[in-house]
């Protein structure tokens, strides 16, 4: 099995273990995040951008956008990815905001690199309402 085929049915899943573990999780007592929360993300970030680095460096930047628009169905994963990415740039603009983050560089980062920049930004929002919530504990 090629690398191209076997990635991507290993991030689905991952992808799949992960939605199903938050899904039947028990709601959580407590407001703040784990203080270590931010680890996941930004762990998941890193291996990303290492996985985007390979690819960018052995195909190339055009062909980010000659796979983007090479059939009806790469048009509707970029548009699904863009929904999606929306999605969840509705969700953590407030709170990032209420920490005191500036979203405008991160839509920017999110804009160009997609989830890397999502998944920075997600860690960065765990890490500084782990913060918060250990300056609250007296």
């Amino acid at each position: 099995m090629s690398l191209t085929t076997a990635a991507p049915i290993l991030a689905a899943l991952a992808f799949f273990a992960f939605a199903l573990t938050v899904a039947v999780a028990p709601p959580r007592s407590e407001s703040a995040p784990h203080a270590s929360a931010w680890m996941f993300p930004a762990t998941i970030c890193v291996a990303f951008l290492a996985w985007t680095l390979y690819a960018l460096a052995d195909e190339g930047v055009i062909a980010i956008w000659q796979e983007i628009s090479r059939s009806l169905w790469s048009n509707q994963i970029f548009i699904d990815l863009l929904i999606a990415v929306g999605v969840a740039l509705a969700f953590l603009v407030p709170e990032a905001r209420r920490l005191g983050m500036k979203p405008l560089p991160w839509v920017v980062a999110t804009a160009a690199t997609g989830c890397i920049a999502l998944l920075a930004m997600l860690a960065r929002m765990l890490f500084l309402q782990a913060r918060e919530a250990s300056a609250r504990v007296p």
